[in-house]
């Protein structure tokens, strides 16, 4: 299955998160042609700074039938309580439902190579693909 990885610098998230929180999970919630399965945020502590604190990198985690996508939700010195807060938010405010259809529309934009213009080179033989 593939998995598409929508952070700045992806060696940000090469490893076990720091603490996950399972929004939604066993599901059979279907959006654009895909079944959610799963929804998960995922915090990683980027490093602690001794006046602001821990500088958090939190990310959405969905995973569907046709692919699973790990894109960032938000970053920065949000407090020891960073993705709890971002829960409560989530949880109180309809916004489970809008990460998830922004997750599967970037998921189907990078699964999908008809929203990529194709550039050849007469120096390369490779292909070059730039999204518009």
């Amino acid at each position: 299955m593939t998995k598409v990885i929508e952070v700045a610098d992806s060696e940000r998230i090469g490893r076990v998160p720091d603490k996950t929180i399972v929004l939604m999970s066993g599901g059979k919630f279907l959006e654009r042609g895909h079944i959610v399965q799963n929804v998960a945020l995922n915090l990683y502590i980027q490093g602690k700074d001794a006046q602001l604190g821990p500088y958090s990198l939190i990310t959405a985690l969905v995973e569907t039938d046709k692919g699973v996508i790990e894109m960032t939700y938000d970053e920065g010195y949000r407090g020891e309580n960073a993705i709890e807060e971002a829960t409560a938010f989530l949880t109180s405010h309809l916004g489970i439902s809008a990460l998830i259809l922004r997750s599967i529309i970037q998921l189907d934009q990078s699964m999908n190579k008809n929203n990529l213009i194709i550039l050849e080179s007469r120096d390369q033989e490779e292909e070059e693909f730039y999204e518009v």
